[in-house]
């Protein structure tokens, strides 16, 4: 896709010094690992892979520069008693193959992003990050008012949390190739919808100059 494609004014909404925090979303082995739950369901979650570079830079200049990094984990209770209409109507096999269940390996974030450290990590139990979790307490206390947005999945979790975040009246990026979807369509849905009002969408180089460009000014850094 494009990057005319994904934004309508080509200049992302501006982001503050001191007050904006990468948000990470559920890197987890469930989706990524060979070994995890979307890979024992017959998933494609090669797929979601090509988000784990983008990712891992953006973590990388995050902790260089000293913007706060948020983690979110999907997570079901061990008896799913947590999972409402989604493991119970919608998605039965996710309880049938005790997928993102807690305790398990499937609920931890992939070994090539693990959290340090003074990192935030939320656990959820519905695709939006801010959805029962302290999400918005933690961003609070930060101060924040802007969200660097990567993961996966962009069509779901990504898109749920960019939605969420808006409403909540934060800043939102969305960085395209440091997010991903199972299917190549839903993933460039999604990016267009949230343009439309909810986020900008921009490239792993903008948000890696944006970055620094907000660790060199920061004055907490």
């Amino acid at each position: 896709m494009s990057e005319e494609d994904q934004t309508t004014s080509g200049t992302p909404m501006p982001l503050t010094a001191g007050r904006t925090a990468l948000v990470v979303v559920d890197m987890q082995k469930a989706f990524l690992d060979p070994q995890g739950s979307c890979a024992r369901l017959g998933l494609p979650y090669d797929a979601l892979r090509t988000a784990i570079p983008g990712v891992k830079r953006l973590i990388a200049a995050a902790r260089e520069s000293g913007l706060p990094i948020i983690y979110t984990r999907f997570v079901y209770r061990d008896d799913y008693r947590d999972g409402g209409i989604v493991t119970n109507q919608l998605l039965p096999a996710l309880r049938e193959t005790r997928a993102l269940a807690a305790g398990t390996a499937d609920i931890e974030i992939i070994d090539e992003l693990t959290p340090q450290s003074g990192d935030i990590v939320i656990d959820k139990n519905r695709p939006g990050a801010f959805h029962g979790t302290p999400l918005r307490s933690c961003l609070d206390g930060l101060d924040a008012n802007g969200l660097i947005l990567c993961g996966v999945t962009t069509n779901v979790c990504v898109e749920t949390t960019a939605r969420e975040a808006m409403q909540h009246d934060f800043r939102v990026w969305v960085v395209a190739d440091a997010t991903a979807e199972f299917e190549d369509d839903r993933h460039t849905v999604a990016l267009k919808g949230l343009n439309w009002m909810f986020a900008s969408i921009v490239e792993s180089r903008q948000a890696l100059a944006a970055i620094s460009s907000l660790g060199q000014t920061n004055p907490n850094t």
